[in-house]
């Protein structure tokens, strides 16, 4: 509880834009909506003392007590958007931790690399490692990530990242979202079905037995569905048992093979199908018709120079499209505006579009839209201000995008001053 005299928590007034993104309540856009941005020209946005959106609007609407607030923020000349939402990352990535692509190549590539270290590190540092790439995204705008495990392939060390991802959920500004991924790849020697049995028999029944007593909190389960990997059976096995369990199925699909993702995305209700390089038109119509969201990752595509997922086709096809920044040991990527140009310049999305999709989409594929997203009353006071007139800055200036202030729940979590 707040011990405040003040009326509020934040006031960003006189904004030239704010950028509330919707202003109907929407949890997610597709199609022709996806190109429509809400926009309040010399906006104001007033934060309450619980961390939420008290007003959103026109600076000369805002209630007479929006500046009796304890911390004031003049925001002529700069422009306001929503935290931005990352929808896909692996957040535990080794590349960085000091190896070369030589050291990388001999143990067998990135996650066979980072799969070693995961196991032989512990809680704690893991937890660094964590702690530095969070910072990272919040400096980047980002205030809510979707964080996966998946460098265990054995029960022990996935419920260990899980763990440490819901300690950091805990005592980390940013919103987590965190989803189990056993099923990233098979252990090397193991036939696919005897793992697919380990994961349904073994480590769901211990997530499941972790969830119960506290410990961990995953909200989805992922299976990198692809040809030689887990194919169609042992795919629907597990995301079936994971279903069971109350989570949201966010699965890879379509990415260097065409395996049918959307179609089995339509066929099980999934939440989100990210990648979909290689989706189908029968793929779409069935995303479409069951409100799948699609997860592209650009930075894959510019990283692996393969051709990247047809963005404009899911768009068209009515596909509710979010974003990623797929960090993981080939991309070093944390920062979503970095994501946004690369998915308006490789995958000819407006920057409307992107920006739709890096932020109430990601936040619906995550199943957080009624928190996250966008500027609207009630909502969690998430904010990145920008020293720029105009919004699209934060996707024009590719190096360095103008990201001045970040608010979280109301409070600075990052600031350039």
């Amino acid at each position: 509880m707040s011990t405040s005299n003040k009326t509020y928590k934040l006031c960003v007034h006189n904004a030239a834009q704010l950028v509330t993104v919707c202003s109907q309540g929407e949890r997610m856009k597709r199609g022709k909506a996806m190109d429509e941005v809400a926009i309040v020209e010399n906006g104001t946005v007033v934060i309450g003392h619980d961390g939420r959106v008290a007003y959103a609007g026109p600076a000369a609407d805002a209630p007479a007590t929006a500046t009796d607030a304890d911390m004031v923020v003049n925001a002529a000349g700069k422009c306001v958007l929503p935290g931005f939402v990352d929808g896909h990352t692996h957040p535990f990535a080794m590349k960085l931790a000091g190896a070369t692509y030589m050291d990388i190549h001999k143990m067998g590539g990135g996650i066979g690399f980072t799969v070693q270290h995961t196991r032989a590190s512990s809680e704690e540092e893991l937890q660094k490692l964590l702690q530095g790439r969070l910072d990272r995204m919040v400096r980047a705008g980002t205030t809510c990530v979707e964080a996966k495990s998946g460098y265990g392939l054995e029960t022990a060390t996935e419920m260990k990242m899980l763990k440490v991802l819901h300690r950091a959920s805990k005592s980390h500004p940013i919103t987590i979202c965190s989803t189990y991924l056993g099923a990233h790849s098979v252990p090397k020697g193991t036939p696919v079905a005897d793992y697919t049995k380990n994961i349904v028999e073994e480590q769901l029944p211990e997530l499941k037995r972790l969830m119960d007593a506290g410990e961990i909190a995953p909200t989805a389960i992922d299976v990198f569905f692809e040809k030689g990997v887990f194919e169609r059976e042992d795919t629907t096995r597990i995301l079936q048992a994971g279903k069971q369990l109350g989570l949201l199925l966010n699965f890879h699909g379509d990415e260097l093979n065409f395996v049918g993702a959307g179609e089995l995305g339509g066929e099980l209700g999934a939440r989100a199908i990210s990648h979909l390089e290689e989706v189908s038109d029968a793929g779409i119509a069935a995303m479409a018709q069951r409100e799948v969201f699609g997860t592209l990752l650009p930075t894959t595509a510019y990283v692996l120079r393969i051709k990247p997922p047809p963005a404009r086709k899911l768009i068209d096809g009515n596909v509710p499209v979010a974003l990623g920044s797929d960090f993981n040991p080939n991309a070093h990527c944390l920062a979503m505006p970095f994501v946004m140009n690369l998915a308006c310049v490789t995958m000819r999305m407006t920057m409307n579009e992107s920006l739709v999709a890096a932020t109430i989409n990601a936040a619906g594929s995550l199943g957080v839209a009624q928190d996250h997203g966008s500027i609207e009353v009630g909502k969690l006071g998430n904010l990145v201000l920008i020293d720029a007139p105009r919004w699209e800055h934060v996707v024009y200036e590719l190096y360095d995008p103008p990201i001045e202030t970040v608010f979280i729940k109301g409070q600075v979590a990052h600031s350039r001053a």
